[in-house]
């Protein structure tokens, strides 16, 4: 990776390949990544009212924050206004609607200190999302709800673009993530015992870099980016949104990132939403993607 695009004026075709290289797109707000963070400033409000909900966690019990939070994120990732915003950026990003897939817009929030971060509030390790069954054309887009500085946002890890690290993908299925893991989550407050990919070896945190963007601007990469949750020491709650995309093409080509150390198996395809109509990847291509966990595999467990 060895460039950072600011509202850059290049095609969709052109600016994926280019974050298939590693490189950082940063977009200004506009009017439907705004209206999606209005949206969300306002179920947010709702939900901690009459409390400020960057400060709230001063002012609650931590398990009544994390049932807030187990509340709000589903009602938030299910509303449908939040597709309805992400068709509306995806078509001022010029992707093509017809072409382009996202999944579900999700709510993140990273509190102050130690105070949550856990289950519904998981403060992420650093990692690639490629080790959680993505695929290697997935592009992330993140943005911010709510103002974020350096000691709150999320960093990238650069000089492992090309180097592998040593994790633990090869133990992970999405499939049965879901199945036995992902419901869980607000049950998870003084620890995480979820399995996870996480590095098998110390990683360098530096050099990184945290971008910063105003409220709704947009921070898209690589799935394949190893990128972590950056220890909050700002004072306020970090609350964010992030989702994710394939194109029709790509997905069809095996177009993508590199795969440098990812071992798992299943695969996310099947959360995809085709932007025009809100339809799903065909069968068909999913199973390119969509490989058995080894005891599936072989029929017998195979000690991992």
């Amino acid at each position: 990776m060895d460039a950072i695009f600011f509202d850059a004026r290049v095609d969709d075709d052109t600016r994926r390949k280019q974050l298939y290289q590693g490189q950082l797109f940063v977009y200004s707000a506009g009017p439907s990544s705004l209206g999606l963070c209005d949206h969300a400033r306002s179920m947010i409000a709702d939900a901690f009212a009459p409390r400020d909900p960057r400060t709230a966690q001063y002012d609650l019990p931590v398990e009544k924050y994390a049932a807030i939070l187990a509340e709000l994120k589903p009602a938030f990732i299910h509303h449908p206004k939040s597709k309805q915003f992400i068709q509306g950026i995806l078509g001022e990003l010029g992707c093509d609607p017809h072409k382009t897939y996202f999944d579900v817009p999700r709510m993140r929030s990273a509190t102050h200190g130690d105070y949550l971060t856990t289950g519904i509030a998981y403060a992420f390790h650093p990692h690639r999302d490629t080790w959680y069954s993505a695929p290697f054309s997935q592009i992330n887009f993140w943005m911010p709800i709510y103002d974020i500085e350096p000691a709150n946002s999320m960093a990238f890890h650069l000089r492992y673009w090309s180097q592998p690290v040593r994790n633990g993908s090869r133990e992970y299925n999405y499939d049965e993530w879901n199945r036995t893991s992902r419901k869980t989550a607000a049950q998870h407050i003084k620890s995480d015992t979820r399995k996870q990919p996480k590095p098998e070896e110390p990683v360098e945190l530096d050099p990184q870099i945290r971008v910063i963007a105003q409220v709704g601007g947009l921070l898209v990469f690589s799935g394949a980016h190893l990128h972590s949750t950056v220890p909050n020491t700002s004072g306020y709650t970090r609350f964010s949104i992030d989702f994710r995309t394939v194109h029709l093409d790509d997905v069809q080509s095996r177009a993508g990132a590199p795969n440098i150390d990812s071992d798992c198996t299943g695969t996310t395809m099947r959360d995809y939403l085709r932007a025009s109509d809100l339809s799903h990847l065909p069968e068909d291509l999913i199973a390119l993607y969509d490989t058995p966990a080894p005891e599936a595999a072989s029929g017998v467990g195979t000690g991992r």
